[in-house]
């Protein structure tokens, strides 16, 4: 088919008009890593957001590391099948709208107008969402911190020496009903019969069929306490009753109380001071594998900068 002559010509005005639009620097090819270019484009690009989101303008070199870094990790995260979808990047990307408490649409304009391409944003939260899952999954066992090591931590900051280890316990709460006004008559005749049932209980399966059968009573779903979230008192009154019997029946509001103890076991005690301690340590831990790694990653990687 041949293509009219106006047309032919307009498609060449058009052509000059649009290559005259694009910088001729933009094609420019800073360095290769592993076969994947980075241009001048790409360096100004994340110089623009690294300048966005520090408040500072970064040293050319510093932006070029930054990209080849990312280059070097998607290739990883693609060797080891990690490669999220276009899905996962725009909702880490509403994600961040999110936080910031504007809309993705907002987000994309208060970029523009600094000259920043959406894209360039999510092709730096995809590598680091590629990293992120690479080195938690390859490392896992190495970032673990240790209960012993986090207490150890918190006595050093502290001076305060911490058990670190306690009790979780599951009961089940359980209420003979008694009618607001009932004579002390009635009320020791329920104590009576809290008794006979304290007896008759072996375990949380009995309590169970016993008391969603009986008449003026109930049994509650279960509830799990460590130490540090019960009063002294309770504690003790639990470290003496048997697995799987009643607790002593008291009058409260409600009517005859008691509980099942459904099991008693050593749990690791947790406080604000030490899920601080674990966090930091953690992020060290991470710090310096994902370091390591990265390294080494960058130690075998084909790198050839060109017009230096």
């Amino acid at each position: 088919m041949t293509i009219p002559l106006p047309v032919f010509r307009l498609f060449l005005v058009l052509a000059a008009l649009l290559l005259a639009g694009t910088p001729s620097r933009a094609q420019n090819i800073v360095v290769m890593v592993n076969g994947d270019p980075i241009t001048d484009f790409d360096v100004e690009q994340r110089s623009k957001l690294d300048q966005l989101t520090t408040q500072k303008t970064p040293a050319r070199q510093e932006v070029i590391n930054e990209l080849i870094d990312d280059r070097v990790k998607m290739k990883e995260g693609k060797k080891y099948g990690v490669d999220p979808g276009v899905s996962d990047i725009n909702q880490s990307y509403e994600g961040m709208a999110q936080r910031m408490r504007i809309s993705p649409d907002q987000l994309t304009k208060s970029l523009e107008v600094k000259g920043v391409r959406p894209e360039t944003l999510k092709n730096r939260m995809k590598a680091e969402m590629v990293w992120t899952s690479l080195v938690r999954g390859r490392f896992k066992e190495k970032l673990l911190v240790g209960e012993k090591d986090v207490a150890q931590a918190v006595q050093a900051q502290t001076g305060d020496k911490l058990q670190i280890e306690g009790t979780e316990y599951k009961m089940q709460p359980i209420v003979l009903l008694v009618p607001r006004g009932s004579s002390p008559a009635f009320l020791e005749t329920r104590h009576k019969e809290a008794e006979q049932y304290r007896s008759r209980v072996g375990s949380c399966e009995e309590a169970n069929s016993l008391f969603r059968s009986t008449p003026n009573a109930t049994i509650r779903d279960t509830v799990t306490k460590t130490t540090a979230e019960l009063p002294e008192a309770l504690r003790k009154v639990l470290d003496d009753t048997p697995i799987g019997h009643l607790t002593a029946p008291e009058t409260t509001k409600a009517g005859i109380e008691m509980v099942v103890l459904c099991s008693r076991k050593p749990t690791m005690i947790d406080t604000p001071k030490k899920r601080e301690v674990r966090e930091k340590m953690y992020q060290e831990k991470y710090e310096k594998t994902q370091k390591a790694y990265l390294e080494e990653l960058r130690k075998a990687a084909m790198i050839e900068y060109r017009n230096r």
